[in-house]
């Protein structure tokens, strides 16, 4: 059976799940935190138990977090799985532990022609019902498209023609993918050569949400002055894969109305047409 389009819509069964400070700590490491000064401003990422410090999550480390039970929207062959885009949004400031009830849905499914892309939603809150954050992901699945459906809406982002007001470089380690595959993404892809050289890889690739995070941490401390209080949400578009030691950029444009930013490796760009909300 291929992609079902009538699977828009449909929404699985809700899902209780949990983190500790432990996931919390691992993951703001898995996305470079305290490499460059261990024990300076980003402590109260990386510790739980620092003099007068309070542990704090990165608003990112929603996206490896539980989520709801997918409904089905037919098959497809996972070789041709593009990981297309990424969009978060915090209703509440994600604490360092907690709990959470996670509902999924299929989202909008679009005919790209050679193509399906299909986009799959999380909303999570607390025991009591309360909004917590949502995330939508879009899948970029080849082969499953022709079926003569709505093709989705155009593009609408564009570069600005100035320089960007900020620009915030991280090197990522050579390591960076076996650290942050801890997470729970441990797809060979990211550490198995053999693996990554059928794919058509030179070495194992960077996760594509490891360099999410990496740009969520340089938004979260250049445009929210690293207060986790402020930050609404970031969405955009994969664009092309990282290497573990490469150095990403991200280029920030603040606007009257919006947050632009992009995501480099040297002029290659890597994350594209991104937004961020503030809250």
């Amino acid at each position: 059976m291929p992609i079902n389009p009538d699977a828009a819509g449909s929404v699985g069964e809700p899902r209780e799940f949990s983190w500790t400070s432990d996931d919390s700590l691992l993951y703001s490491l898995g996305v470079g935190a305290g490499v460059t000064d261990p024990t300076g401003f980003e402590l109260n990422f990386t510790t739980e138990n620092s003099n007068e410090i309070e542990q704090k999550s990165f608003p990112t480390q929603v996206v490896v977090m539980g989520g709801g039970q997918t409904p089905g929207f037919g098959d497809f062959n996972p070789v041709f799985l593009l990981h297309a885009e990424q969009h978060i949004t915090l209703h509440q400031t994600l604490p360092s532990a907690g709990k959470g009830i996670a509902t999924a849905r299929v989202g909008n499914i679009y005919d790209k022609g050679k193509a399906a892309l299909v986009y799959l939603e999380n909303d999570v809150t607390d025991l009591d019902g309360n909004p917590m954050w949502s995330t939508k992901s879009g899948l970029f699945l080849g082969g499953e498209g022709g079926w003569g459906g709505d093709r989705g809406p155009s593009d609408s982002w564009e570069l600005p023609e100035r320089p960007a007001d900020k620009i915030i470089s991280y090197t990522t380690r050579t390591d960076q993918a076996l650290l942050y595959r801890l997470n729970g993404d441990r797809n060979p892809l990211h550490s198995d050569p053999t693996f990554a050289a059928a794919a058509g890889f030179e070495k194992p690739i960077l996760h594509g949400l490891c360099t999410y995070g990496f740009t969520g941490r340089a938004l979260l401390h250049a445009v929210c002055d690293s207060d986790t209080d402020r930050f609404g949400g970031m969405g955009g578009r994969f664009k092309s894969p990282v290497v573990p030691g490469e150095e990403l950029s991200v280029h920030i444009w603040e606007n009257e109305d919006s947050i632009l930013f992009q995501t480099r490796v040297d002029e290659r760009v890597v994350f594209d047409n991104g937004v961020m909300t503030l809250r």
